[in-house]
């Protein structure tokens, strides 16, 4: 009797575990949906380590412990850094070059803007001059910054601690609008 029994539940085992996995379609529609519905994203890469190109030539590196990709939203697809990420950009044949750091960053496909928080740190490694704020927004289209938090510009070739609250800039921190400024500015005549 209890030889009976183990059989009949082996097969009711079986017959429900088949019945489970005929069931699960493998729609991809389906689970895309699922995966917007849930807030999820689309994909998470680790360690990320990645060299951009143009024509041939190394415009820039980026690397990011974390990267989630929300390219599924249909209306404002986006790319999540939660733990920061680091950008080094090339210009002129590799000569100039400006890093980027903060804490954490979105970036949306869309409109080519990018917001960092946290600890956001630029440098111009051809004079020097560092910006460090809390929030700072770029527009990669235009290749230029924006911020209404405090800030701090540091100009070491002129010897200037810039601070204020608001700023705009080019990339390379050259050509910059300071909003509620303090401290000392050397301003050169041409």
């Amino acid at each position: 009797m209890k030889r009976i029994s183990h059989i009949h539940l082996k097969n009711i085992v079986t017959v429900s575990l088949v019945a489970m996995f005929f069931s699960c379609g493998n729609n991809s529609k389906e689970l895309r949906n699922l995966l917007l519905v849930e807030n999820l994203p689309i994909g998470v890469a680790k360690n990320i380590n990645h060299v951009y190109k143009d024509s041939g030539k190394i415009t820039s590196k980026m690397y990011a412990p974390i990267l989630r990709d929300f390219s599924n939203r249909k209306e404002h697809p986006y790319n999540e850094f939660p733990k920061g990420l680091q950008l080094i950009t090339f210009d002129n044949g590799g000569k100039d070059s400006v890093t980027i750091v903060g804490n954490y960053a979105l970036t949306y496909a869309k409109t080519g803007i990018s917001e960092l928080k946290g600890n956001v740190v630029i440098t111009n490694h051809t004079d020097g001059s560092k910006l460090y704020t809390e929030q700072l927004f770029w527009d990669q289209k235009t290749d230029y910054f924006f911020s209404e938090k405090k800030f701090t510009l540091i100009k070491v070739r002129d010897a200037d601690t810039l601070k204020g609250k608001g700023f705009e800039s080019k990339k390379d921190l050259t050509k910059f609008i300071a909003k509620q400024i303090s401290g000392p500015l050397t301003i050169k005549e041409d």
